[in-house]
């Protein structure tokens, strides 16, 4: 039996950058499929908003870990190969795009609504409205709620070890089942995934304090 050291501490580190990558993926796939979501929602089109509600409704009602199984495990059945890689990536993206979709639809709908009717008045069409005007305005009441949902985003890829994804959680499991050590193990995995998080919690709650002075300004 191995006893946990440095070279343990090392390989559990190095998974760190795959949790980060997968992240990233994440956020840059959610993010844009969470616009495309948000657009949908405050549409005048009524099928675009009750395709993308149902969209929010099923990915935000059922568990993540259920969404990774049905992916990784349901595209074999279908005749798609995929791997782990693919299918985290794929639920990840899904789900974060639900979850910034409703994000951001509420930052739309929280531009005064004085500024819709302006942009009306001026006759500009529904493109233009969100483009030139509520858009910009709503990307600054988005910034601090997206900043804090990103560490929701780093936090769930711990559940892609369970379909043999090789990130940080995966990697303690590997080590843990090598040195029988798991207070050990998975209290470095912990205080890794600590220090990942805490400077994104404290960013955003530091924009959130910004913003609420500046609105009560």
């Amino acid at each position: 039996m191995r006893t946990f050291g440095f070279p343990e501490f090392l390989f559990i580190l190095e998974a760190a950058k795959w949790t980060l990558a997968l992240s990233l993926i994440a956020f840059i796939g959610g993010a844009i499929g969470g616009l495309v979501i948000a657009l949908c929602r405050t549409s005048e089109a009524r099928l675009a908003r009750v395709l993308s509600t149902g969209f929010i409704q099923l990915f935000q009602g059922t568990p993540l870990l259920l969404q990774l199984f049905l992916i990784f495990f349901g595209a074999p059945v279908v005749g798609l190969d995929i791997n782990p890689w693919l299918a985290a990536g794929t639920a990840l993206i899904l789900n974060s795009s639900a979850f910034l979709g409703e994000i951001w639809r509420g930052c739309i709908q929280a531009v005064p609504r004085g500024q819709w009717e302006a942009a009306q008045a001026l006759s500009l069409s529904y493109t233009s409205r969100m483009r030139d005007v509520i858009l910009p305005q709503a990307a600054r009441i988005a910034v601090a709620p997206t900043v804090g949902y990103m560490v929701q985003i780093i936090k769930g890829t711990s559940l892609a070890a369970i379909i043999g994804f090789t990130e940080v959680t995966r990697a303690g499991q590997i080590i843990n089942n090598a040195t029988f050590q798991p207070l050990i193990v998975f209290g470095v995995v912990a205080a890794i995934y600590f220090v990942l998080c805490w400077p994104l919690s404290l960013l955003a709650a530091r924009m959130e304090r910004r913003q609420a002075a500046a609105l009560a300004r």
